[in-house]
This record gives C-alpha cells, structure tokens and sequence, in this order.
C-alpha cells in the first residue's frame, strides 16, 4: 500500500531539516578546531575520510558488485571529488579563519546566483526579472552581512577570496548534481567523491603544499572542553555521511526544488550553532543582510522555474539494460536512501 502524500511530506521535510542541521555543524564545529591549533588541511582529511568510510557502506549496498558502474562514471566521481568536496570544504574551512562562520556560508549561498549568470553567458538562457531582483537582493545582503560600509572595512580580504573558492566550488556541486544519471546511485557518488577528496588531500598533506596540523589539546565549545577527536567524529558522521545521506532520502520523497528551499534553512542553523557554541554574534544589520541573501536566492530559483531551465547535462550516459541475473529491489525504505 503506498503511503499518502501527507505522510510522504512529513518524512521528507524531518529528513530534509536533519540533513540541513548535519550540514551547518560543519563550520562551527570547524571554527573551534582551528581555534584550538588546527590547520584547515587537518581538519578536512579526517572530515572526508570519516564519511567516506560511513557512506562507503552504503555505497557497496547500492552497486551490489556492479563494478562497471563506477568504471562508466569515473570523471564524473573524480571531478565531483575534487571540486565539489575536496576544493570547496578546504576554502570553507580556511575562510573562517578570517570571518565569521555565517559569514561565510552566506557567502556560498551565492552560488545559485551565479550559476544563473553562467548560464546565461554560456548558454544564452536569459534570467527572468525575479531571478534579477533576487540577485540584486543578494548581492545587497552580501554587501550588509560582510559589513562592507562598516568603518575601516572590517572584513578580511583573505576570508573573501577563500569564500569565492567555494563559492565556486560549491557552485560545481550543483552542476555535477543535476546531471541525471540512473544508473548512478547518489550514494555511491557520494562515497566516491570523498574517496577521491581523501586520496587528493593526503597527497597535498604529504607533498607540503598546504600546511598540514593538528593538535591534542581539548576544543572549547560555550565554555565547554571536549577531548580534540570528538568534533572530529561529529564531523565525520553527522556533517558529512549523515548529512549527505538523509539529503538524500528527504530529496526523494520532497523532489528536487522543495528540498533545495528547505536546504537554504542550513544559514539559519548555522547562524544559531555558532553564536550558542563559539560566541560569534551577528549584528542586526547582518542579520537583516542574511535574510536578504536567502529571499534573493529564493527569487532566483523561482525564476529559473518560471523560464524553465534545462538541468545542466555533463556527459549523457545509457542506463544499461536490467540483466535477468540481477537480485530483486531493495525495498522502498532502503531504496529512498542507497538509489
């Protein structure tokens, strides 16, 4: 008997907000590790690694042994790994260094916002008027929260020019996400991209390139000291597997669009996390400018609905033929989440 939309819609929405949540931890969670003396490169190679090792898992599940499907879609993983994981976590995590963790999440948002553009520079797809109006909007909320009239210019050049790298980074995230390949499960792009993120940042570690440290002493979150690993964990599992793993599951049961609104809730959290936990306090005109910069970023995607865009395609791929050998369906509540 299949379930009734209502109770469709409020597993989706739960599933959806959790993986939001999962997500925003990330940076206030950061912010207090690198406090304590980590680099930013110490911080992401146990972040992607832990996931990796979770959503591996469940990865394994989904393909069942078909090795071909991971061979079909190499570049696909490979370019996900490096830009959309490895790029864009590592530029996070160094821009809040130098700015505060809403700060810079705001400041990804924008990505949205540019992808419009891109489109329309590369493809000739013409935004609407709201998608105008709500990169106008954006832009002006950006200009509020990064305090750009403020006296002295109070932001940090380095904390800008690390949040456009992943605002660039996280931009590709959605480019790579909206090539529709079925025969590539989301798990299993997922558990291959930190794979590549964890190879790719190892291999940055060893050769020097970024500084690479850690540190044993304990982190301190709302005056409180955990030991240094426990925020390791919880980035690992909650921010990374977790999150990437119920984004999954309240994505099909809410569809694309209406989880992406209710993804745009992860600024809210995040804002909430850092003040409770690392004391950073937006003012009332930054927060004024992240309501700005989230109303902006809706306008946008209402706007892209109403021209109706088509989703980028990187490479199209045949989803091959069901061999009569293979086992039957999952059923639908482990399908929701491995498919």
């Amino acid at each position: 008997m299949r379930p009734d939309p209502s109770s469709r819609f409020g597993a989706g929405l739960t599933l959806a907000l959790l993986s939001a949540f999962s997500f925003a931890t990330s940076g206030t969670l950061a912010a207090g590790l690198l406090a304590a003396g980590w680099s930013p490169l110490g911080v992401v190679i146990p972040r992607v690694a832990i996931g990796c090792a979770v959503t591996l898992v469940f990865a394994l599940v989904a393909l069942r042994g078909r090795w071909d499907v991971v061979r079909r879609n190499w570049r696909v993983i490979l370019g996900y790994g490096v830009i959309s994981m490895a790029l864009t976590q590592l530029a996070h995590f160094s821009a809040v260094q130098y700015m505060q963790v809403a700060q810079a999440l705001l400041f990804q948002y924008l990505a949205p916002v540019a992808i419009v553009f891109w489109l329309w520079a590369r493809r000739g797809e013409r935004p609407a008027g709201q998608t105008v109006l709500g990169a106008i909007l954006a832009m002006g909320g950006l200009m509020l929260v990064l305090q750009v009239g403020a006296a002295g210019l109070s932001f940090d050049y380095r904390g800008i020019l690390w949040s456009t790298v992943a605002l660039v980074g996280n931009a590709s995230y959605f480019i790579f996400s909206s090539d529709n390949r079925p025969d590539l499960p989301p798990v299993v792009m997922a558990a291959g991209g930190t794979l590549v993120a964890s190879v790719l940042l190892v291999v940055v570690a060893l050769l020097g390139l970024l500084p690479f440290q850690t540190s044993t002493a304990p982190v301190t979150y709302a005056g409180l000291d955990v030991p240094w690993w426990v925020p390791l964990v919880v980035l690992g599992v909650v921010a990374t597997a977790a999150a990437y793993l119920l984004g999954i599951a309240g994505a099909r049961l809410l569809g694309t669009r209406l989880a992406s609104f209710v993804g745009l809730v992860e600024v809210l959290f995040a804002i909430v996390l850092a003040a409770l936990l690392v004391g950073q306090i937006l003012t009332v005109w930054q927060w004024v400018g992240g309501m700005l910069v989230l109303g902006g970023v809706v306008l946008v995607k209402l706007g892209e609905a109403r021209t109706g865009t088509r989703p980028v395609v990187l490479r199209r791929t045949r989803a091959p033929e069901p061999s009569p050998v293979d086992p039957p369906p999952a059923p639908a509540q482990v399908e929701d989440l491995v498919r």
